[in-house]
């Protein structure tokens, strides 16, 4: 049995993943720069069995991923970002090895062209999951990480998968090539947040 376990430990640990970093280099983004960024939280759904954590207490790691990662594009375009948090679950500690929960969350994202005034993504669902290291894989996220680590650690995959989707529609549909609209009509209902980035005051 002791052989078998360190067999799988070996295999989990070949199989973690790097962690995601803050200064990863930047993506293609075309004239892409961000006006202003909206994160919302306050009806977010903690799952169960994730540890207990606030809504709020998700927002201002949201905003710092927001703008180490989005805000250092100075394209000449005009854009505004907004996320909202729909649920949560802070892994806690499984069974070493064989049972390790690990944290996710599920957010909508509105990319807003102010140039335009159409919404290039409009309530765009992504369902995120944490990093994967060598620690975390044997014990777990819920024993090897504190509550504020699991949260800042998913606001930077949040935005760092945001990030990731903006470059591909920027390659795929012409996004932030200067006034090109969505390939798609947004959709007719205005998004679950108040306000929406179209609603700000240029």
């Amino acid at each position: 049995m002791i052989r078998i376990l360190a067999l799988v430990a070996a295999m989990v640990l070949l199989a973690a993943c790097e962690e995601t970093k803050v200064n990863e280099a930047p993506e293609d983004l075309g004239d892409f720069k961000m006006r202003v960024s909206f994160v919302y939280t306050d009806k977010a759904l903690q799952w169960p069995l994730s540890r207990a954590a606030k809504p709020s207490e998700w927002n201002e790691p949201i905003e710092r991923a927001l703008e180490a990662r989005l805000g250092r594009y100075k394209g000449a375009g005009k854009y505004d970002v907004a996320i909202t948090l729909e649920g949560f679950l802070l892994a806690t500690g499984g069974i070493p090895v064989l049972v390790n929960p690990k944290s996710a969350a599920v957010v909508n994202v509105f990319v807003y062209d102010v140039t335009t005034k159409t919404y290039l993504a409009k309530e765009h669902q992504m369902k995120i999951f944490e990093d994967t290291t060598g620690e975390s894989a044997i014990i777990g996220s819920g024993y090897s990480r504190t509550k504020e680590e699991q949260i800042d650690g998913l606001a930077l995959r949040i935005v760092d998968g945001l990030e990731e989707y903006m470059a591909e529609q920027h390659a795929e549909l012409g996004w932030f090539s200067g006034g090109v609209t969505p390939d798609a009509p947004a959709k007719d209902a205005a998004p679950a947040v108040k306000p929406a980035p179209s609603e700000v005051a240029e």
